[in-house]
């Protein structure tokens, strides 16, 4: 009798703290072991690793059997086309917004008119790395972006965890299983089931997430010390500010147009978003993200190609930085911009931005192929962000989550795909 009390749904609901709990809790005690025993805190980053391996093996072979049931589910290819290029209009509209909109701020403020800095040779070896991988980047341009989409076979995809790939590959196949009609209906069976199982494993994986929070807040805390984590320079500050104010009025006003309330669709992805701070990554949540979506009334076939295709074509809090860090550049080492070099810079940074997900140091990357289109601003100076990268990738991982969280719903409710009265109630009881 004891034991089947024990294993009721209700008795675990009214004694185990739910993953936000979990992850508050996980966040709390990675902070105190790192500044209590920094030698051991350091030690224990392999718990964010393990989370994170769990992620990457399971997100791609569940992304590509929701993309691949979105598609066969749509019924008309033209509808899948359609909603793509709505999609591709409204990434394009708010990056742009994004980066003009962080580009007049940072001239306003002036975020780097108080530093005089001269770079030194320690300073480029420094920036070296992030200078090479950038001009691959910036060289290849939009041509070897194309390409980049394209696998070299589909396990290469999955093996290295490209979206856009992965991305590519299912809609591909969607379409063409789409168009064989009742010869691939097995298939379609298949990964029907498949997409099922892969959802459990992702729903276990997740459970895990307050023990990789614990590493990264842990390892970080030992890495930099409280009175870094608390001493946050000017620039890092305004950066915040800015995302905040991006979040509350640009999408807060967009998901006002969908007719959805800003302050309940927060709170509803509020476990999201602590997870994301803390690793400083978006990555870990997507399923999660998508299944939320779903589950509040987003048309599946909408969550599935709008999602995946925004982790790598909108990022509204990457182009705030770039168009800040820019600027601020600039100020600090005394280069003055002309409207045409500015033009430039923005050209740039839209388009070496899309095919960066998953470079390693991807935001001084992208920064770094942005400011070789102005030569006159030191490479070398991005030794300043460098120092403080961590920091603003906080709020930059905090921010493109919340744009792939509003980008679905506002696709959904342009194409009349959005469920009102689901969302409505899912959002009031959550």
């Amino acid at each position: 009798m004891s034991d089947c009390h024990i294993s009721s749904p209700s008795y675990r609901r009214k004694w185990l703290p739910g993953i936000f709990t979990q992850v508050v809790i996980a966040s709390v005690a990675g902070l105190g072991l790192g500044l209590l025993d920094p030698g051991l805190a350091s030690r224990t980053h392999w718990t964010t690793d393990l989370f994170l391996r769990l992620i990457v093996m399971a997100v791609g072979p569940l992304l590509f059997c929701i993309v691949v049931m979105g598609i066969v589910g749509a019924g008309s290819l033209r509808a899948v086309g359609r909603m793509g290029i709505k999609a591709l209009v409204y990434f394009e509209t708010m990056t742009t917004f994004a980066l003009v909109t962080a580009v007049g701020i940072g001239m306003l403020v002036q975020p780097g008119r108080s530093i005089v800095f001269a770079p030194t040779a320690e300073d480029a070896q420094m920036v070296a790395s992030y200078a090479r991988n950038a001009q691959i980047l910036h060289e290849g341009g939009i041509t070897a972006f194309v390409l980049s989409l394209i696998p070299r076979s589909p396990t290469d995809a999955f093996a290295q965890a490209n979206v856009l790939q992965i991305l590519f590959f299912a809609i591909l196949f969607g379409c063409c299983l789409s168009l064989i009609g009742e010869a691939g209906a097995p298939l379609v069976r298949l990964i029907d089931a498949l997409s099922v199982l892969f959802a459990r494993m992702m729903r276990l994986i997740i459970a895990l997430a307050p023990l990789g929070v614990f590493g990264a807040m842990a390892t970080t805390t030992a890495r930099y010390g409280m009175t870094a984590i608390m001493h946050l320079a000017a620039f890092v500050a305004l950066y915040f500010v800015v995302i905040a104010l991006f979040i509350i009025i640009a999408l807060g006003g967009c998901l006002r147009l969908s007719g959805v309330s800003p302050w309940r669709f927060l709170r509803y992805f509020r476990e999201e978003l602590v997870i994301t701070s803390t690793t400083t990554t978006s990555d870990a949540v997507l399923p999660s993200v998508m299944e939320k979506l779903r589950r509040m009334g987003v048309d599946p076939q909408v969550v599935g190609l709008v999602v995946p295709a925004g982790y790598s074509l909108n990022l509204d809090a990457l182009s705030i930085y770039l168009g800040l860090a820019v600027v601020f550049l600039a100020q600090a080492t005394g280069t003055h911009l002309s409207a045409w070099q500015m033009i430039i810079m923005l050209a740039t940074a839209l388009l070496t931005s899309k095919g960066a997900h998953g470079v390693p140091g991807v935001a001084i990357v992208v920064l770094a192929a942005t400011l070789a289109a102005i030569p006159s601003i030191p490479v070398a100076s991005l030794v300043m962000l460098l120092a403080v990268d961590w920091f603003i990738g906080i709020a930059r991982a905090v921010g493109n989550l919340a744009g792939n969280c509003v980008a679905p719903v506002v696709i959904g409710a342009w194409e009349g795909r959005l469920d009102r009265e689901k969302m409505a109630d899912v959002l009031m009881r959550d």
